[in-house]
């Protein structure tokens, strides 16, 4: 006998899911906010401080996997708060380190302890959504990552105003504990817990591990888009405002007004595309795995290469708003259409698997293109070669022959 929870609580339970990601994208920024006061205070130079950014994405390359087998075994409602809590140690633990050596190691251990926050929030949502309506809770959940981005960079800036670099440490580390409580209450009762408390991997026997998912072309596929996409997204997050500075001669007054506007529109293309996803599995069948709305958000994110026809701030925002709406939907309807083909028994480790792509493509991608910028200055070939990237991605999805989608009623865990 199956319990079904009801339609509000499922959804109340994917929209915390979604904020924990919005937690980990705080105590992961607070860094980087803080990283002119902090250099300082502990005399750390540019190439420390690049070392700094990697550590944590080599660290969460190397975490993603393993955590994501181990949430399959652990179940998401107790791995998420274990995860939260030990990440927020981690985290506040930032505010006592005395120079570089160990905020290096710091940034490790939060790297290997927030590993595990996206593969057991899409492990909640698979397990607790009906089919017809997860690509529309994936799409919700990847706006949590940009609404943290959004977040930590006034909070941390205004706590360290209010106080010091130290404290807006242990402060921004303060509210996943904050997100637990909420977290306990909305994954409670008897139909929530039956899905969210039990291992389906427990229940059913094993299954094939990273063998199996490695065997899987539908896995295969999901990992060329999200390695495709990734860059564009992650160079419009990162680099954009020195863009706007260094290759438009804006200031940094500009930056502040204007760089809002690309995280909001990635929210949008994550809601959009994802509640078309769930609107056209009503209609039809996933056979091909919506192809055809891959292939669209990725020309949307390709538009990226039209920015060297652009120099006033607002079109320039508006078109890098509308790639970066682009490669959310690529990210959503790939990772939907993923979590759909494998076993659900292995829906963290596919997850993780996911969660390593995007960090292996930062980890490669940021020294090259940075290597590229200080010998040439050239913004323009960076954005036209990043933005091409999406579409190799979307022909592998739409050319590669997937598994059949798994059953929806075979997905819930068993009561």
């Amino acid at each position: 006998m199956t319990v079904e929870p009801s339609k509000a609580r499922a959804w109340l339970v994917a929209g915390v899911a979604t904020l924990v990601m919005s937690v980990s994208y705080i105590d992961r920024q607070t860094l980087a906010a803080l990283a002119p006061t902090v250099r300082k205070a502990l005399d750390i130079d540019h190439t420390q401080y690049g070392l700094l950014t990697s550590a944590f994405s080599i660290a969460y390359l190397v975490g993603a996997p393993p955590s994501g087998a181990l949430l399959d075994a652990l179940g998401a409602r107790r791995g998420l708060v274990v995860a939260v809590l030990a990440w927020s140690a981690v985290a506040a633990a930032h505010a006592v380190a005395p120079g570089f050596g160990a905020l290096f190691a710091l940034r490790i251990g939060l790297g290997l302890t927030e590993a595990p926050s996206f593969p057991a929030a899409t492990q909640s949502i698979r397990r607790i959504l009906p089919p017809e309506s997860r690509s529309a809770g994936f799409g919700l959940l990847f706006t949590g990552s940009s609404l943290g981005a959004m977040v930590a960079a006034p909070l941390a800036v205004r706590l360290a105003s209010a106080s010091s670099w130290r404290l807006a440490f242990v402060a921004t580390a303060a509210v996943g504990l904050l997100w637990v409580p909420l977290w306990l209450v909305a994954s409670n009762g008897r139909a929530v817990r039956a899905r969210l408390d039990a291992s389906e991997g427990r229940a059913a026997g094993a299954g094939g591990g990273y063998g199996e998912l490695f065997a899987d072309p539908s896995v295969w596929r999901a990992l060329a888009v999200i390695g495709a996409s990734a860059p564009a997204i992650m160079f419009n997050l990162n680099w954009l405002p020195q863009l706007m500075t260094e290759a438009r001669g804006m200031t940094q007054e500009d930056v502040g007004r204007y760089a809002w506007v690309p995280p909001i529109l990635f929210d949008a293309g994550a809601l959009v595309f994802g509640y078309s996803a769930s609107w056209i599995e009503r209609r039809r069948t996933r056979a091909r795995g919506h192809w055809d709305l891959v292939v669209v958000a990725a020309l949307l994110e390709s538009s990226l290469v039209l920015v060297p026809l652009v120099h006033r701030p607002v079109p320039l925002m508006l078109l890098v708003g509308a790639s970066m709406a682009g490669g959310a939907g690529m990210y959503v309807v790939a990772t939907a259409d993923l979590l759909a083909r494998v076993d659900p028994r292995r829906t963290s480790s596919a997850s993780g698997l996911c969660a390593a792509a995007q960090s292996l493509m930062h980890i490669v991608v940021n020294p090259v293109m940075g290597r590229w910028l200080d010998r040439t200055h050239d913004y323009h070939a960076v954005v036209v070669t990043l933005g091409l990237l999406a579409l190799p991605g979307a022909l592998a999805f739409a050319f590669v022959t997937p598994r059949a989608p798994r059953a929806g009623a075979s997905d819930a865990t068993p009561a």
